[in-house]
């Protein structure tokens, strides 16, 4: 049995189950407020969901945005990647920098390779083509693929999921 990564934070929780809105009401504007405090929080599971949350929410305000660069700069590369992803969703040319940094480093997250399919920049065409070699990652090979081809191509081919 292994067990699922979760966050300790029982906010998050019900943020993931659903139970919680995000939007639509005062309320949920306060649920969004603490969600942006989360991507902050000392406990990485909880920095680490709260940044993923909230890359793939549909909010797109400033204090969101704010959020995820702030998240760009975390010490953590998963929380980087999450927060670089939802960048990229909302001004690629914002993220664009950022990508560009961290395809150049030795590992590279998912969420990195998606971000480059959303910005679909060919300046990133060079970056990505390493990554495309076959390796024991089957799922990354396939996302550094589709990275690349959106770039080379100027347009986005694949979507968040």
């Amino acid at each position: 049995m292994t067990t699922r990564y979760e966050p300790t934070s029982d906010f998050l929780k019900a943020v993931i189950a659903d139970d919680i809105p995000l939007s639509g009401s005062p309320f949920a504007d306060a649920n969004m407020r603490r969600l942006i405090a989360l991507t902050q929080d000392d406990d990485l599971s909880n920095r680490d969901w709260a940044t993923m949350l909230l890359a793939q929410d549909d909010a797109d305000t400033w204090e969101v945005r704010q959020a995820l660069l702030a998240a760009v700069a975390d010490p953590d590369a998963a929380v980087r990647a999450e927060a670089l992803a939802g960048l990229a969703l909302r001004d690629p040319s914002v993220a664009l920098p950022f990508v560009i940094e961290a395809l150049s480093g030795d590992c590279v997250p998912a969420p990195v390779f998606e971000a480059a399919a959303t910005i679909a920049a060919p300046s990133l065409v060079d970056l990505l083509r390493p990554w495309t070699e076959p390796s024991d990652n089957a799922y990354l090979d396939d996302l550094a693929r589709q990275a690349l081809a959106a770039c080379q191509a100027g347009a986005p081919v694949i979507a968040r999921e």
